[in-house]
């Protein structure tokens, strides 16, 4: 552990191939999205370069988050956790590692211990999404969605917006065979944009009305009452922090918010 990283591997074939699909995906668009429609459209003068800047920028957050995410440590108990004095009332006993644990924890049967205000294991990316990475689980929908988004309309602008290529190197196997390369792309982009759209909207209302989608499953939360927060407030607790601009850099190191325990855990 150093810098106040930890290191979280999940030992999960199954995790492993979700996760290999989506670096497959990724890296099925990074490659083939800018040799066959943005360098060419650009060297024809089509588009401007900052357009190829902006989607390279899109695709390393993106990458970034999900490395990030998935070897963060999503928020794991220690087998020996010390209890702060006077917190006792808001810790309970786990019947599954007979540890204690502060509520809002879950025990995650896949990874084999509790993690902090789990909100679900997400095979996707090999890890339980915590309290600890809650905020890069957030911003690999955000920047999926948005890279997707990107890619999905400069292939339609190839096709129906932009004048024909002039200069193409037939002899290339992505030219040769453009028109299937650019519908499998397609098809995988609906395909992830629509399934990151869906999630991605469960996850902001989730965190607007402070309920994770296990709470959301078991429906624990209906039936107690507990203080309702702005939005403003749940967001800064889950990035660590209140300045907005700083939600979507993935590259710093999150620190908690210092709010009354019993306000941000008591269920």
């Amino acid at each position: 552990c150093k810098m106040g990283l930890r290191i979280h591997f999940v030992v999960d074939p199954h995790g492993w191939c979700c996760m290999g699909l989506i670096v497959f995906v990724w890296l099925y668009n990074i490659v083939l999205i800018p040799k066959i429609v943005l360098f060419p459209h650009y060297e024809e003068g089509h588009i401007p370069g900052i357009l190829i800047i902006i989607f390279y920028g899109i695709a390393i957050f993106c990458l970034v988050a999900l490395v990030r995410a998935s070897f963060t440590d999503p928020g794991r108990l220690p087998e020996n956790p010390k209890i702060p004095h006077g917190e006792r009332e808001f810790w309970e006993l786990c019947n599954k590692c007979n540890l204690m644990r502060p509520k809002r924890s879950h025990h995650c049967s896949r990874c084999g211990h509790c993690v902090r205000r789990m909100d679900h294991h997400c095979p996707w990316i090999n890890n339980c999404v915590g309290e600890d990475n809650h905020w890069l689980f957030l911003q690999l929908c955000f920047y999926t969605e948005l890279l997707t988004s990107y890619a999905l309309m400069f292939s339609f602008c190839h096709y129906y917006y932009f004048l024909p290529v002039k200069k193409r190197n037939l002899d290339l196997f992505v030219f040769r065979h453009e028109l299937a390369i650019m519908r499998l792309a397609a098809f995988m982009g609906i395909t992830m944009l629509v399934g990151i759209t869906g999630l991605f909207y469960t996850q902001l209302i989730g965190i607007i009305t402070d309920t994770t989608s296990i709470e959301k499953m078991s429906n624990c939360c209906e039936e107690i009452s507990r203080p309702r927060k702005p939005w403003q407030q749940t967001f800064s607790e889950v990035f660590g922090t209140r300045w907005k601009i700083l939600w979507f850099i993935p590259f710093r190191q999150r620190q908690p918010l210092r709010v009354p325990y019993h306000f941000a855990n008591h269920v």
